[in-house]
């Protein structure tokens, strides 16, 4: 490692006889004489105890300290906010949900901001907490990392948390006793870590080391294991080397590099969200990326691996041949990935991946190239009279390639979940659930109660979902979600009528309400917007910041 002075932001809050004072009180937290001529790093922790996927990222934080002293840097943990989806869901508490991302991207850069740490490494293990950490890293632009926590272990007969929110489903059709289901609560989630399928977590954990911002593999390590301990201790001479080569997200995260988390998402057959969360961190890294690249790039690059939800395996089985560093080999060997893209190893994306071995024969999570589970990709971006400015779909094939039916509207998730479970929902019905938008709910819940709910009824096959809101990773089954404009907004969502005949075609791209022209002007000119319904606090500021879904719905794109 260099001798050369590698503070460029602490070396204002620390040198100087008048910064007597700020040296003062880093020595009450443990700051020595030498400590003060060494780069700060900010290591910003997620742990929390309000959910599994979290609680074990203080130990995570004390390891990343722990290699970042070892490696002559200065750590400093501090906490960022964190929320849970899988406890909120179907609640009014999930509104808070993907307003957290923009309040934990808000609290890294003041933290860090204020602090001048010269450099940052943030640990996540939760939907909305990792792209948050990465905006703020990104709005920062100083040497930065991202650890991810880790997945979580399988619970009894390959369960997780997607067989609990099917069970109930399944327990209102009669297929399940009370006993039943009990057990399956008791024992799904047995211990810490991020929801066990390629759901939004490890989608997102898989798409930030595709983009080059986390060490190979970690996105692909159980959350208690020795591979994360390493991963953590090896954190800190990396971010001693980005320090010295002042290398920097906007080095790393560039349109190229998008293109390559895009592109891995895909092949995973990855969440939504994931749609969602890369527009907005490219929107914050200032890379021009919009909705329409999803459908571009989603023609060249095939679903190849048969995770949950719609497929077989879990996450902890797919760490078990590797991760998804030989799937980003098979890639980049096809051509499909940008092998030049600087990493936070400081190498690029071909040199990390040089020495990687493939895949195990006979192993069928990851499908060879002439044998995808779908040739194309399975995030569709739709437009049509019923979306003008787009919706994205997540149809990988299992559910077919089309479907119509009449629509049955409900003003929100609540009203839907009670008219699945109580038999008001049948086959071919077309469910719209409205006023569900980033500004309408506020803060774009997830359906994933609805969405299990149909699946454990049964319906999977024979009910589509359409919603201004959005979808958990774990939802699967005909679901069309992130419809903009939104009803809110005064979106064509907000005029369908039960009973109208609504088309979904995701060979053609299409979602279409057969209504006139004539009729949907005439429908939504005798629309009103309702009023808000927050009019004080985190919500009714995100709700009046918030731009559209089709946008990433960012907060700071208007200002």
């Amino acid at each position: 490692m260099t001798d050369k002075d590698l503070r460029k932001y602490s070396k204002i809050v620390v040198d100087g006889m008048e910064q007597a004072p700020s040296r003062a009180m880093l020595r009450a937290v443990g700051f020595e004489d030498g400590d003060f001529a060494k780069p700060q790093i900010g290591i910003a922790s997620t742990w929390s105890m309000v959910t599994p996927c979290n609680m074990h990222i203080n130990k995570l934080a004390e390891d990343v300290n722990k290699g970042t002293d070892d490696a002559g840097g200065k750590g400093i943990i501090y906490n960022v906010i964190t929320i849970s989806d899988g406890i909120s869901m179907g609640t009014e508490g999930m509104k808070y949900s993907l307003v957290s991302r923009e309040v934990i991207a808000d609290s890294v850069e003041t933290v860090s901001g204020c602090m001048g740490h010269d450099a940052i490494i943030a640990i996540g293990g939760c939907d909305k907490n990792m792209p948050g950490l990465l905006m703020g890293m990104a709005r920062l632009n100083r040497p930065a990392l991202f650890i991810y926590g880790g997945t979580i272990q399988p619970g009894p007969n390959h369960t997780n948390i997607i067989s609990v929110f099917e069970a109930v489903g399944e327990h209102a059709a009669g297929k399940v006793s009370a006993i039943e289901l009990k057990q399956i609560e008791d024992t799904a989630i047995p211990g810490p870590g991020s929801c066990g399928g390629m759901y939004t977590a490890n989608t997102m954990a898989s798409a930030i080391e595709a983009l080059g911002m986390s060490l190979p593999n970690s996105s692909a390590q159980d959350a208690i294991s020795q591979e994360k301990v390493a991963d953590c201790l090896n954190a800190g001479e990396a971010i001693m080397r980005l320090l010295e080569h002042d290398i920097k997200p906007s080095d790393i995260m560039t349109r190229s590099a998008f293109e390559n988390a895009i592109k891995v998402t895909i092949a995973l057959g990855g969440s939504t969200n994931a749609v969602l969360h890369l527009l907005a961190m490219a929107h914050t890294m200032g890379v021009a990326l919009e909705l329409d690249d999803f459908t571009r790039i989603g023609k060249q690059i095939p679903m190849l691996a048969d995770l949950k939800p719609s497929g077989k395996y879990l996450m902890s089985e797919l760490i078990n041949i590797g991760g998804i560093q030989p799937l980003m080999k098979m890639m980049l060997e096809a051509g499909m990935l940008d092998g030049s893209c600087l990493t936070v190893t400081g190498k690029s994306l071909a040199e990390n991946l040089a020495t990687v071995a493939p895949y195990p024969k006979g192993q069928d999570i990851i499908r060879s190239f002439d044998n995808p589970i779908k040739k194309d990709s399975h995030l569709v971006v739709l437009r049509g009279n019923l979306a003008p400015t787009g919706a994205v779909a997540k149809i990988t094939g299992k559910e077919g390639l089309s479907f119509s039916g009449n629509a049955r509207v409900f003003e929100s998730e609540e009203e839907c979940l009670k008219g699945i479970l109580d038999g008001t929902v049948v086959k071919r019905d077309v469910l719209v659930i409205r006023y569900e938008g980033p500004k309408g709910a506020p803060g774009m819940r997830e359906m994933l109660s609805p969405t299990s709910a149909i699946m454990g009824k049964g319906l999977g096959e024979d009910v589509a979902l359409i919603t201004d809101g959005r979808f958990s990773g774990g939802s699967h089954g005909f679901v069309v979600g992130h419809v903009t404009p939104e009803a809110f907004e005064g979106g064509p969502i907000a005029i369908v009528k039960t009973g109208d005949k609504i088309f979904i075609d995701a060979e053609s791209n299409t979602v279409t309400l057969d209504v006139s022209d004539a009729e949907i002007a005439a429908r939504l000119a005798k629309w009103q917007q309702p009023a808000p319904r927050y009019t004080r606090g985190v919500l009714a500021k995100y709700a009046a910041s918030v731009t559209s879904a089709s946008e990433g719905a960012v907060t700071d794109k208007n200002l």
